[in-house]
């Protein structure tokens, strides 16, 4: 298992943001994310930590929504159904979802606002680990086919996020 962290929020602002390590948060994450939704793999991540500046730009670029948001997913595979990993086993997808160097499937890569992640733990008073392991993890299961979008999906997924936090002990 890969977790690739990218930080480029300022390292003088991150500090007083984040009392914490980063990547083993992010590690623990991944991996009960993997357990949980039995993923037969070894995978990899990537995880950029930024601004609410570059991430609106990024969201901009991307989605065509003009604000920053606290978190964005861009998944390597569409899955046909949540989580369905058998589709990877298909002639051809070697090629498109497995690192050729480390033979890890390639989830996809995930951006953070840091901006967010601090102003909505304040918001929901938890701590700011919480936050950002539960962004994470909503974005994980973004990248496994999970989405939100009706109240079904909404509460499979809502679902599955409490579940992996629960398992991660990271709770509010």
């Amino acid at each position: 298992m890969t977790v690739l962290i990218e930080n480029e929020y300022p390292a003088e602002k991150a500090e007083k943001i984040f009392d914490f390590d980063l990547q083993e948060t992010a590690e623990l994450v991944m991996e009960t994310f993997l357990d949980e939704e039995q993923c037969p793999y070894e995978a990899s991540v990537s995880i950029t930590i930024t601004d609410d500046g570059a991430i609106r730009e990024i969201n901009r670029e991307h989605r065509g929504v003009d604000a920053s948001t606290d978190v964005l997913s861009f998944p390597m595979v569409q899955y046909p159904a949540p989580a369905d990993f058998s589709v990877l086993e298909e002639e051809g997808m070697e090629s498109e979802a497995f690192d050729p160097d480390s033979g890890e499937l390639m989830l996809g890569d995930v951006v953070l606002s840091a901006d967010h992640i601090a102003a909505q733990a304040e918001s929901y008073g938890h701590p700011v680990r919480r936050e950002y392991a539960f962004l994470i993890v909503h974005s994980l299961l973004h990248l496994a086919g999970y989405d939100h979008m009706v109240p079904e999906e909404a509460e499979v997924m809502e679902s599955r996020q409490r579940a992996i936090l629960d398992k991660c002990g990271i709770t509010r």
